[in-house]
């Protein structure tokens, strides 16, 4: 295969999801194809606490965070949000006419954040630049995301920006765009990928923890931002004193406030059977050591929860979207995890009778269906063929 290029477009304003599945397409393609560069166009402000391999880079535009309201601001510069907006878009659009990809993919957020990527996007539309928008297997619900979508611009734009939509999951977990009000154009040119598959590292270039004792629960928020009340929730049963079947790891996430994960470490200080750190850039390691996991429902955790086949329960948030909710509504119909309702009481004995019960769950691999994790398998054949035909 003659030298290609990829750029991938990951907003991440806030968490982390953004940039690892961003991240493990990269990485799954460079070894794939062995004259392929991917460039990633990013606002994560911790991306450089990954590793990447050769042929993989990221562009670092300048950050912004969502703020509790809804609204955006600038991360780290003193200007105004349309002065950080204006130099991100700048940046994604001369960028991409530098690099020249042969395919642009864009990762949920169809226009970008703001958007920031129209213009690239309908420049491109000039060009034999193949462009893809990447859909998580839930984006909300239907309602919801009409509105969003309805209010950002998005339709009658994405029906003619994209050649293809590529939804990161399998069919049977639903479509992630039924009931939007779309072209009927749309729903020829999705493809499910199925679920993208997690390994552990080969080489752990950077430990950020040592790895605990073992047997030990996995307690993840993944970024954390929006994981106060689900750490105080299970963190509040081992403090209890009642039996649990393991020693808990909390990860609290490099986003979680620093007030709270403050207090979340000086109650930790008091337990016998817990330990807590911030972050760890290798969280598959930590997971495929566990013996369970509670997690929130993300989209990557899920993937990590299935790929590593460990128990788990999902507390999943229903605010501001009720993605993980759907999610871990549609797993938990299927055997393949235990869902507690976050929006209930949210009682100390609740969470004991779901963490000792935890132990006697079947894995996932047992209702889980073949093919579900053939995602990167899928990205990698549908990428060669798309290479091909630009080529011909």
């Amino acid at each position: 295969m003659k030298s290609r290029r990829l750029l991938i477009y990951s907003h991440d304003s806030f968490g982390l999801g953004h940039l690892r599945r961003c991240r493990t397409l990269a990485h799954a393609l460079v070894d794939a194809y062995k004259d392929l560069s991917v460039l990633i166009l990013t606002g994560s402000p911790i991306i450089g606490r990954f590793d990447f391999k050769a042929r993989v880079d990221f562009v670092r535009i300048p950050g912004v965070i969502k703020l509790h309201n809804g609204d955006y601001t600038s991360l780290a510069l003193h200007i105004d949000l349309a002065d950080t907006l204006a130099l991100r878009e700048s940046i994604i659009l001369h960028t991409t006419r530098v690099f020249a990809p042969d395919l642009f993919l864009v990762d949920k957020e169809p226009l970008g954040l703001k958007g920031e990527v129209h213009a690239t996007l309908r420049m491109l539309r000039e060009t034999p630049t193949r462009t893809v928008l990447g859909l998580r297997d839930v984006m909300d619900a239907p309602e919801l995301l009409t509105e969003e979508w309805r209010n950002k611009g998005v339709f009658g734009e994405i029906e003619t920006l994209y050649d293809e939509y590529w939804v990161y999951g399998p069919r049977a977990m639903g479509n992630p765009l039924q009931g939007l009000p779309l072209d009927p154009s749309v729903e020829p040119r999705m493809r499910y990928t199925g679920y993208l598959r997690r390994d552990i590292p080969a080489i752990a270039n950077a430990v950020d923890y040592p790895p605990p004792e073992q047997p030990y629960l996995l307690v993840t928020p993944g970024g954390g931002g929006d994981g106060i009340e689900m750490i105080d929730w299970v963190l509040r049963a081992y403090e209890s004193g009642a039996a649990m079947p393991w020693r808990a790891l909390f990860v609290l996430g490099p986003f979680m406030p620093q007030a709270e994960r403050q207090q979340f470490m000086q109650r930790a200080e008091g337990i016998d059977l817990v330990d807590m750190i911030t972050f760890d850039a290798q969280l598959e390691r930590l997971m495929a050591n566990a013996s369970g996991v509670v997690a929130m429902g993300g989209y990557n955790t899920f993937c990590e929860i299935l790929s590593l086949n460990r128990p788990a329960l999902i507390l999943p948030r229903s605010h501001p979207r009720r993605e993980q909710l759907i999610r871990a509504q549609n797993a938990a119909r299927l055997n393949l995890v235990t869902l507690l309702d976050s929006d209930g009481p949210r009682t100390t004995g609740e969470m004991i009778e779901a963490l000792q019960q935890l132990p006697r769950q079947p894995l996932p691999s047992v209702h889980q269906a073949p093919g579900w994790l053939d995602g990167l398998d899928n990205v990698i054949r549908r990428v060669g063929e798309l290479f091909e035909e630009t080529s011909a």
